[in-house]
């Protein structure tokens, strides 16, 4: 039985979706079998691995709200093990759409449950925003990852987003756990970097990955050629991060 893990922050630009796609690559370069879910209507995690998102067929969007099954939607990447249900720009309505359904809360839980026998990892990439979309991915997940940028407003928002995960846990999901929090866009040349990992860690404890992500390039430009970064450039910085963290994280 898989492990469902979100990967959100409703704070923009924190890394969220670069760390979905190249955890999820890293993941199954060891060897693990995994799917990414891109539930961001923006559609970067799906374009990101090489999804032609304009003609990407069976969507995200057609499970949540015309009731495919989640297989019509998997896709294969060029990453060997890893999987992807795409996005599309359609998602935005769909929050709406889903306002009028029966047990809303639920439908990505319920789509999931036949396929999560397929694979050892599921990984949400959830928009940012703390809608019904997002609610349903931390409803159907067993924990989830927050990543932090090391710059001065961290931990700005942080307490909304633990607020929803304490409500859903006790109201849709009593078994959602913080897998961990993962400061990203780390810069070993910036004494505020470090300052910003010891505040998490201060405040977060042993729920901080000792996994940081560093500020690399090759992460920005491996989305671009629809690659993870580990594709891109193994030897670069930011593939080596993340090898580490699928590592950190098959470890707990």
């Amino acid at each position: 039985m898989s492990k469902i893990i979100s990967v959100a922050n409703q704070k923009g630009g924190v890394g969220k979706t670069t760390s979905a796609i190249n955890l999820s690559a890293a993941l199954a370069k060891e060897g693990k079998r995994v799917l990414l879910i891109d539930a961001d209507p923006q559609a970067n995690a799906s374009s990101g691995l090489g999804v032609d998102i304009h003609n990407a067929g069976t969507t995200l969007y057609e499970c949540l709200i015309n009731g495919a099954e989640a297989e019509q939607a998997i896709r294969e990447t060029a990453v060997k093990g890893l999987d992807i249900i795409p996005s599309h720009i359609d998602l935005v309505g769909a929050e709406i759409e889903m306002l009028g359904l029966d047990d809303r809360e639920n439908i990505l839980k319920h789509l999931l449950s036949p396929i999560r026998a397929k694979y050892d990892y599921i990984i949400i990439d959830c928009s940012p925003s703390l809608g019904l979309i997002t609610v349903n991915a931390l409803t159907a997940s067993d924990s989830v990852i927050i990543p932090v940028q090391a710059e001065f407003f961290a931990l700005e928002g942080i307490a909304k987003l633990l607020n929803t995960i304490k409500i859903i846990k006790s109201q849709l999901n009593p078994n959602l756990q913080i897998e961990g929090f993962l400061v990203t866009m780390y810069d070993n040349r910036l004494r505020l970097s470090a300052q910003v990992y010891e505040e998490v860690k201060k405040h977060f404890g042993k729920l901080v990955f000792s996994t940081v992500i560093t500020r690399n390039v090759r992460l920005s430009e491996a989305p671009s050629h629809g690659l993870s970064v580990i594709d891109y450039d193994k030897s670069s910085k930011g593939a080596q991060n993340y090898i580490a963290l699928a590592r950190e994280l098959i470890k707990r």
